[in-house]
């Protein structure tokens, strides 16, 4: 069976206007006028619909009271059945909380419902026809509705992206449909009202509404579907999983921290619903996936239109919460709906997280990447510019000021899977969306999505927003000291071994790891060939011929004698309250005296690079002899440190060295967070669904000062609902302990995730898998 036109049905009472129609002035010197032609027609329009209601009523009521020559006879529907546990399974929706009071379904896979007549349904005389409508203002011709009639069949078909539905049995007073909706259609809420009649009189006499909401989501289980995807462990992991990591730490020691994703939990559809509402993305458009995700990258930030979360990165939480105190999504998608307001606060890897939860709980998979080292580059040069001047310090803003690129010491972006038939033919698959607020796309903080492979093969023309995207792991890192004998007043030093895109990061597929990181899975080689080599230094070439401004910062002059060597010995792992070293390696290789100037500096930073203490600087000028070696140290002790650390507690090092008789200029950076302890979270008793629990969390204050103003964060999908707590101070060096009674709500392996916070040491996080048995 095939959609029909709208047109075939008359209108009732509920779709017609309720305005008081306009008084007419019948002057024809008036009515001659265009303004007022328009008017008439329009009153026109509106008496006939107004009969047509009139109308409508009259024989509506005539049906009930049974003094029409056919209404006596005409079918009714009387109770509509949507078999919301039964589709679900079929569609693989049963996880969502809703789908005990709502039908969530997948597009292009067929469902059934069933309807209670007042009489036997007769193919021969009955008609049964369908509207499903979207949107505000549901069109045909834009999709946004479909008017099926259900005639007897063996099965539903979506042909050429339209409905059908088919009465595949009637039984006495009950008729089962089946309903296939096209692998296209539109994403959110659907309504759905069914009209009766007799085919002889081509009249609706009955229409019922269905009122309970209709839930369409996109489907990687549907081979048409453009975010199809055909590995089940893929599927699983990337729509299904409902708890997962987002990495921080730095490349050197990546750290994976648990964030509950919470997908299926009841206030998450609703939510994800409602901010599609605030996007500008048209309601017929909401059935592209491209255009779904670059809108989600809108919508999570408060940048535009006052989305989910408020971006913050000053370090002053004071008003909201700290970014690295939420555990996981419904928490803060719970106090949006309450409060209706932006939360506070986000940064990259919240802004991800949530990302997550948004498109899976709309059947597009997604995952959250961080890539370690990410250019944030401010001018479209394809470069990031830092300055220093004679002394090593750094001038913010460069010579003139405005130039504030940037290196964050991580960034967490979201890969989302899809087909790209905007594209060539080669860059479907994994898409880049950012929705933390960096740059403006179109006028809107939004990012993406940019094809992977696009962004490796340095392809900076395609859309969208891949130039941006290209420069986060392919930048070159260019550091200018201040020298008066320029002609411009700086030269250039080269950086050897601070790459941008160092390494980039995500989950691995299956893989689960509660203890440590071995769920964690290198994927730079997708994004990006590897540094230096042939194939990554085309792609940065090719980058640089389809941007104008990277031109001349490419065509470097030719470099001056360099015969000195020097190393700045990289940190590997620093636990929380030890001691650590700054230390340059420095090998005179000439036949000749060289005359050193160097500084060495450590700070406190934030995760996007921007310095907030001083730590500690030291600076020397010495001679060397022709081919010896010298170590340069500087130890930092944890009285250095300790009060002046920030979020993910990490620090830079930095040195800088001029070679008085060649001019020679090195300088040279490095970051790493300081370890600090998990929390551990152990679980007593048996679990199982409706018994009472307990987990215990704990961990051993590495400082040598007590922790105050001490609060714990937890939760876990069908164990406990998010929770916050504030708990007693932490001796110098002493056990923390908290213990938590819960209820189990699911059977099945769950998540705990938990983190501590406190004025002397934060993020503490720890997570653990909490297997319930069946009631």
């Amino acid at each position: 069976m095939t959609t029909q036109a709208a047109s075939g049905c008359s209108a009732t009472v509920d779709e017609l206007p309720c305005e008081r129609p306009a008084k007419v002035n019948s002057s024809p010197k008036i009515m001659n006028r265009p303004g007022n032609r328009t008017r008439a027609t329009a009153q026109a329009t509106y008496v006939n619909n107004l009969r047509t209601n009139f109308t409508n009523n009259f024989i509506n009521r005539r049906a009930l009271s049974g003094e029409t020559g056919f209404a006596e006879s005409c079918c009714k529907v009387e109770f509509v059945e949507l078999y919301k546990s039964e589709n679900a399974k079929r569609h693989y929706t049963d996880q969502y909380e809703l789908s005990e009071e709502s039908l969530i379904l997948r597009r292009g896979f067929k469902f059934f419902i069933a309807l209670r007549t007042n009489r036997p349904f007769d193919s021969d005389r009955d008609e049964i026809r369908i509207f499903m409508e979207f949107g505000p203002k549901p069109l045909v011709a834009k999709g946004t509705k479909a008017v099926m009639i259900a005639g007897p069949g063996e099965t539903a078909e979506s042909n050429n992206g339209r409905w059908d539905a088919v009465v595949t049995n009637a039984s006495e007073n009950d008729v089962i449909i089946e309903i296939a909706s096209p692998p296209n259609c539109q994403i959110g809420i659907w309504r759905c009202s069914i009209a009766t009649g007799l085919i002889e009189n081509k009249r609706a006499v009955s229409v019922k509404k269905v009122e309970d909401d209709i839930y369409m989501l996109l489907n990687p289980w549907h081979e048409n579907d453009l975010v199809y995807l055909s590995n089940d462990d893929e599927r699983n992991e990337y729509v299904l999983n409902d708890v997962g990591k987002v990495w921080m730490g730095s490349y050197k020691e990546p750290k994976g921290r648990r964030w509950v994703f919470g997908q299926f939990e009841d206030v998450v559809l609703p939510c994800t619903i409602l901010l599609l509402e605030l996007s500008d993305l048209p309601h017929e458009d909401r059935g592209n996936p491209i255009l779904l995700a670059r809108a989600i990258s809108a919508v999570v930030n408060d940048a535009d239109e006052g989305g989910l979360v408020i971006g913050r990165w000053d370090g002053d939480y004071s008003d909201g919460t700290s970014p690295y105190a939420w555990t996981g999504s419904l928490p803060i998608m719970e106090e949006y709906m309450r409060t209706g307001e932006p939360v506070a606060y986000a940064q990259c890897w919240v802004f991800s997280a949530l990302t997550v939860t948004i498109c899976r709980a709309l059947g597009l998979p997604c995952r959250t990447t961080t890539n370690y080292v990410s250019a944030h580059d401010t001018n479209s040069s394809l470069t990031v510019d830092k300055y220093f001047d004679y002394r090593g310090e750094e001038i913010v803003g460069g010579p003139d000021g405005s130039c504030h690129d940037s290196c964050w010491n991580f960034h967490v972006w979201n890969d989302v899977w899809m087909s790209r038939p905007d594209l060539p033919r080669g860059y479907g698959g994994w898409q880049i969306i950012d929705a933390t607020p960096q740059e403006m796309s179109e006028s809107m903080m939004r990012c993406g999505p940019a094809s992977v492979e696009a962004v490796r093969k340095g392809q900076v023309g395609f859309l969208y927003d891949t130039p941006f995207v290209f420069s986060e792991v392919n930048a070159d890192v260019c550091h200018f000291k201040e020298d008066p004998q320029s002609h411009w007043g700086f030269s250039r030093s080269r950086t050897n071994q601070y790459h941008v895109g160092r390494r980039i990061i995500t989950k691995m597929v299956g893989a689960d790891d509660d203890n440590g990181d071995s769920d964690m899975w290198d994927v730079t080689g997708f994004y990006k060939s590897a540094e230096g080599s042939r194939e990554e230094r085309m792609a940065v070439f090719n980058a640089v011929r389809g941007t104008d401004r990277a031109h001349a910062l490419y065509d470097f002059p030719a470099e001056g004698q360099e015969d000195v060597f020097f190393d700045l010995v990289e940190i590997d792992k620093i636990h929380f309250g030890q001691p650590f070293d700054l230390t340059v390696n420095i090998e005179n290789r000439s036949n000749e005296v060289r005359n050193i100037d160097a500084v060495l500096t450590s700070d406190s930073i934030f995760y996007t690079g921007v310095t907030v203490h001083r730590l500690k600087r030291a600076e020397g000028h010495f001679q060397m002899e022709p081919h010896s070696s010298q170590i340069l140290r500087c130890q930092v002790l944890p009285e250095e440190y300790e009060s002046k650390l920030v979020d993910h507690s990490l620090i830079k090092i930095h040195a800088i060295a001029t070679v008085s008789q060649t001019r020679q200029t090195w300088s040279e950076e490095d970051d790493f967070p300081l370890i600090k302890p998990p929390l551990d979270i152990k679980v007593d008793g048996r679990t199982a669904v409706g018994e009472p629990c307990t987990a215990t969390f704990s961990f051993t204050n590495p400082l040598n000062r007590p922790l105050t103003n001490c609060t714990i964060r937890l939760e876990g999908p069908g164990l406990q609902y998010p929770k916050f707590l504030k708990t007693s101070d932490v001796d110098p060096n002493g056990e923390f302990s908290y213990t938590e009674s819960f209820h189990p709500r699911r059977p099945g392996d769950r998540k705990f995730v938990a983190t501590f916070s406190s004025d002397q040491l934060a993020d503490i996080s720890g997570s653990a898998t909490v297997t319930v048995e069946s009631p």
